[in-house]
């Protein structure tokens, strides 16, 4: 019997029990986060109380100090000095604290309501001003702004850019529906994108973050839908005969990778971002399923048993040959690629019967255990590509995991009602 979820529901051809593998939960769903293990060097820093920040409904600073912190890139260095944007840290003492940057900044609220939101980043070590920058934001996107200051303060001191203003899509199952959610990469600030008596699977966010494609089976059968994340209005994709499912966009946003049994066995097709009549693009005799595409949209990856079990395989567009990627262990399934197209996420049925995360770098064909869990599903890069986020079960309840690349650093969202919660799927630098 095929166990992984995220596999039957995508292929939608190995069985029709799909409903019966969530458990019952709450439809709220605020979450706990639980950090563990630290990146092989951390930026000690200090991150100072912004100024006024607690005139606000929700302060800003602990926001910003949790994002630093899931990074597994810093170290907050407490007590931090009483300072503001238009002060001067105290150096030698930080220095002697074995800090080397320190952000200070202020909430101002606007005559209007809306708030200004200014902080500044210090380097220690060389005792100099590095800037900072100023947001004005709705009282409503206060949250955001910290997520936005996070950001800023990674890419100033790393070069790389965070993800923390980005969001996540999950499905939710309690009280006898589905729900279709968004939040925050902390797994916060949550909104209901739809809701359904019938199960909702495999959300797929549009390269510009403004849609999302996911399958239906609100008309008794798998429909491939498309919904515009700002008006609500969504549109029937693919609701050909028999089972339409696994969506996953083109990088251009144009057409979307399907699978589609209308011909009989499961296969990979090409449709427009509007529907329309399909291309199919593998010919197997056996299920093709959860393709998804490289970042220069001419290569697909899939999982196909047509080796005996199912396994991840790669075919360009241009041709029908598909070559087999993995070949360790027998079971391989829902393929991730990252956004510079070097590695490939991946579940694997492990030797004691667990199903683990795994990274490839697809340059070696070399793998790496990413989580410590065992029931792991649906892994979906972060759009910097440092991060995973996936659902698995650990100490017996529904959490979504996010986790550096290499696992050193995982952080647990747990939900505090322990609502069944599934299928993530981390969105694209858009907000």
């Amino acid at each position: 019997m095929i166990k992984r979820r995220h596999w039957m529901g995508a292929a939608a051809a190995w069985t029709s029990a799909l409903p019966a593998a969530w458990m019952a939960g709450s439809a709220q769903a605020q979450f706990r986060v639980e950090i563990a293990g630290i990146g092989a060097s951390q930026l000690p820093l200090t991150l100072s109380v912004f100024r006024d920040e607690d005139r606000l409904p929700e302060a800003l600073t602990p926001i910003i100090r949790a994002d630093l912190m899931r990074s597994g890139v810093f170290k907050l260095v407490d007590p931090a000095p009483r300072l503001d944007e238009n002060g001067v840290p105290p150096y030698a003492e930080l220095r002697g604290r074995g800090v080397d940057a320190s952000v200070a900044g202020s909430v101002t609220r606007l005559a209007d309501g809306r708030l200004d939101v200014r902080f500044k980043l210090w380097d220690v070590v060389q005792g100099t001003d590095k800037g900072g920058q100023g947001l004005v934001v709705g009282a409503k996107d206060a949250r955001l702004a910290a997520h936005r200051i996070a950001d800023i303060i990674h890419e100033m001191l790393t070069g790389e850019k965070g993800v923390n203003a980005t969001r996540i899509a999950y499905v939710t199952k309690g009280g006898g529906r589905y729900v279709l959610r968004l939040a925050d990469a902390d797994g916060e600030g949550g909104q209901e994108a739809l809701k359904s008596a019938d199960p909702i699977i495999s959300p797929a966010w549009s390269p510009d973050g403004h849609e999302l494609a996911y399958v239906s089976f609100e008309t008794r059968k798998a429909v491939v839908w498309v919904q515009n994340l700002t008006t609500g209005a969504r549109r029937q994709v693919a609701a050909f005969k028999g089972s339409n499912s696994a969506p996953a966009w083109s990088p251009d946003g144009r057409q979307l990778a399907v699978t589609l049994s209308k011909d009989g066995i499961s296969q990979i097709y090409l449709i427009s971002r509007d529907g329309g009549e399909p291309r199919r693009v593998t010919f197997s005799g056996s299920i093709d399923t959860e393709a998804v595409f490289t970042p220069d949209g001419g290569t697909l990856y899939f999982v196909s048993d047509r080796g005996g079990s199912p396994q991840i395989y790669r075919q360009s567009l241009a041709s029908q040959d598909a070559q087999r990627v993995t070949f360790e262990g027998n079971y391989n399934i829902s393929p991730a690629i990252s956004p510079d197209g070097r590695l490939m996420a991946y579940v694997q049925r492990a030797a004691d019967g667990g199903f683990v995360v795994m990274c490839m770098d697809l340059s070696t064909g070399v793998s790496t255990r990413v989580s410590d869990t065992r029931d792991d599903e649906s892994p979906s890069f972060a759009p910097n590509g440092k991060f995973l986020i996936y659902a698995t079960r650990d100490q017996g309840r529904e959490v979504l995991m996010t986790s550096t690349v290499d696992g050193k650093v995982r952080v647990r969202l747990v939900t505090a009602t322990g609502e069944d919660i599934r299928e993530p799927v981390w969105g694209p630098f858009s907000r």
